[in-house]
């Protein structure tokens, strides 16, 4: 099938869509599930919606302070040299959907001025509609948006794909490169090449923060090793760089509003901290942990989720990643066994994989979330802790509750009513 084919098979899927007809075909999920949430937030589909443009002096300040900044020679390095070839344009939008950095060629880059697509303009999937930047950014995978698979109709003359990059010290989205152009020139290898690429400015972000851990190893490392008791020095994100007294965590979460003084940890207990250079002296005075957490809120509404857990020892916060998320929701409802019976790791497995094989994952995943929410989960099955009183926050319109997810349960629960369990 031609391009023209396939958009004219795109158009009267979509046109079904928009209709309530049965269409020719099924959309593909992603793009299936992003027009329900585009019908359900009022996105005219045929009306060209844009906000305001960031001013220049904005666009130069949302540049200084994303780490994608660091990251644009690799990106640039595997992408520009097809781009005027291919008739294609790049972008570098932040994790809002703004478009920070825009490049490729000229004739391509004048017909995005005219659609808007431009620097400082925002393509967040509730401003435009389906597109290769703001869905990518919902679902926080790679997605390849194809003709009147855009929602809205003005963009059908294009085809983008669009892959996220992520922070591989937290796992914070940081934003998504994109590669664009006119309908007849995109190839459907072009959303593989995109993701490679994303993967490469990851793995490149991941070489600046060893390098700048083993930076503040050179200078923590004799200090750690004349202290008694225990202690250890870590990063801004809480990676070790060097330890004493106790065997070295894979990573110790830190609060956002974490600095110098006294401080309670879940995974440590209380502590006391002291800047240095590039990180932070932890110094353990009290191993006391968060066995007596009695409150979990799980907030869903976005477009960050958090998990805070209270209890005798204080209150503690942790922004949570898409999987995470999407584990806890499962937990705080009725697992197959019935209510707070809790979900074996096969189940859950065949729930968010469709393959309940895939054990091994599941516990790695629910193993890293116990060490963030120590006192809260029990496991064999797992479920919440018998004397933690769990509370779900889910966003006021039901079609944005983890958008990512395709798991069953969710897919329900947006469907559904509330999501208070």
């Amino acid at each position: 099938m031609d391009a023209g084919q396939a958009s004219r098979l795109l158009k009267g899927i979509r046109s079904a869509a928009l209709s309530g007809r049965r269409p020719p075909a099924a959309p593909r999920p992603d793009i299936a599930e992003s027009w329900r949430r585009m019908l359900a937030r009022g996105v005219h589909p045929d009306r060209d919606n844009r906000s305001r443009m960031l001013t220049l002096a904005e666009t130069e300040q949302r540049r200084g302070a994303s780490p994608l900044r660091e990251v644009l020679p690799v990106l640039r390095e595997g992408l520009l040299p097809t781009l005027d070839e291919s008739l294609h344009i790049m972008v570098v939008a932040d994790a809002e959907g703004r478009l920070l950095w825009r490049e490729g060629h000229t004739s391509i880059l004048k017909k995005a001025d005219r659609l808007g697509f431009e620097v400082g303009a925002d393509w967040d999937e509730r401003v435009v509609g389906t597109n290769g930047v703001g869905t990518a950014l919902v679902t926080r995978r790679p997605v390849q948006v194809f003709s009147a698979e855009h929602f809205v109709s003005s963009h059908h003359d294009w085809t983008c794909a669009g892959a996220p990059i992520h922070d591989p010290r937290d796992g914070r989205l940081l934003g998504v490169v994109d590669v664009s152009g006119p309908l007849a020139t995109m190839h459907p290898a072009t959303l593989a090449w995109v993701s490679s690429v994303a993967r490469l400015a990851e793995s490149a972000l991941e070489v600046r923060h060893l390098r700048a851990l083993e930076g503040l190893r050179t200078v923590a490392a004799p200090l750690v090793a004349r202290l008694a008791g225990r202690a250890l020095a870590v990063d801004a994100q809480g990676w070790p760089a060097a330890v004493t007294g106790m065997s070295a965590p894979e990573r110790v979460p830190l609060p956002k509003s974490f600095g110098p003084g006294p401080v309670w940890l879940p995974a440590l207990g209380d502590c006391v901290v002291e800047p240095l250079p590039g990180g932070w002296l932890i110094r353990v005075t009290e191993a006391r942990t968060a066995g007596e957490a009695s409150r979990l809120r799980l907030d869903l509404r976005g477009p960050r989720w958090t998990a805070t857990v209270s209890g005798a020892a204080g209150s503690w916060t942790h922004e949570l990643s898409p999987r995470h998320a999407e584990l806890l929701f499962l937990l705080s409802r009725s697992g197959p066994g019935g209510p707070r019976e809790g979900w074996s790791a096969a189940e859950l497995a065949a729930e968010i994989f469709g393959d309940p094989t895939r054990t091994v994952t599941v516990r790695a995943e629910l193993s890293r979330v116990r060490r963030h929410l120590a006192g809260v989960m029990a496991h064999r099955p797992y479920r919440f802790a018998e004397d933690v009183r769990v509370e779900v926050l889910a966003p006021a319109d039901p079609v944005g509750l983890l958008p990512h997810s395709t798991a069953p349960t969710v897919v329900g629960a947006r469907l559904g009513p509330g999501c208070r369990p």
